[in-house]
């Protein structure tokens, strides 16, 4: 307990550091697969803004990106990432990379709950008049929002996961903490406060995004 006290600084730090990569991903990720998923559910075959080649290119691009484990991602994007902000490695880089490979898992969260939109819905907007692109923002989303809901908490419990492994990398967090300060010095007792605060992160995040959803569902 001695040696985490003198290293309790660096402990508040790495705290800081996973949620500033948690909270910038959600962010980041969240908007470009909403964007992604509208595309996939609007374009395919019968959607509102059906083109079927469109479709075709986007499922290709997500099906080939989304089962990349994310460490192999990491590394295949480092000259990306280095190209963008001039390094690979520190909380920023990990939070690039983590957006980016967020974004694929999202956006077939965000198509899989926008298909379950009763169809009857769009079909009365349709014929009251309204445009593609109002159908969308108006009816689609706001018609799905419970259950996006619940699919981004679940996309939260994951990033927290992510984040914790760019610390084989560098990139910071509590997994860079656990490694440098837990296993590299086989103090184990970092390794277990460690998993706990991270444990602590995933229920506060499961706890406000069920209320969410549930607040949404009522309306």
């Amino acid at each position: 307990m001695d040696d985490f006290l003198a290293d309790l600084p660096a402990y508040v730090t790495a705290i800081g550091q996973t949620l500033y990569i948690v909270l910038i991903s959600i962010v980041v990720s969240g908007v470009l697969g909403l964007v992604l998923g509208v595309a996939l559910a609007v374009t395919r075959r019968g959607g509102l803004l059906s083109n079927p080649t469109l479709f075709t290119v986007l499922n290709v691009i997500v099906n080939i990106v989304r089962p990349i484990p994310f460490i192999i991602f990491v590394t295949a994007i480092a000259p990306l990432t280095i190209a963008v902000l001039g390094t690979y490695i520190g909380p920023s880089a990990a939070t690039f990379a983590l957006s980016l490979s967020a974004a694929f898992a999202v956006s077939r969260i965000v198509e899989q709950n926008l298909l379950a939109v009763e169809p009857g819905v769009l079909e009365a907007a349709r014929a009251a008049g309204a445009s593609p692109l109002r159908i969308i923002v108006t009816v689609l989303i706001p018609e799905g929002l419970g259950p996006l809901i619940l699919g981004y908490t679940f996309l939260f419990v994951g990033i927290v996961d992510m984040s914790a492994q760019v610390g084989l990398i560098g990139g910071g967090g509590l997994g860079d903490y656990a490694i440098t300060y837990g296993i590299q010095r086989s103090n184990y007792e970092v390794v277990y406060i460690t998993v706990a605060t991270i444990i602590v992160i995933v229920q506060v995040g499961q706890f406000a995004g069920n209320r969410l959803a549930r607040v949404a569902l009522r309306r």
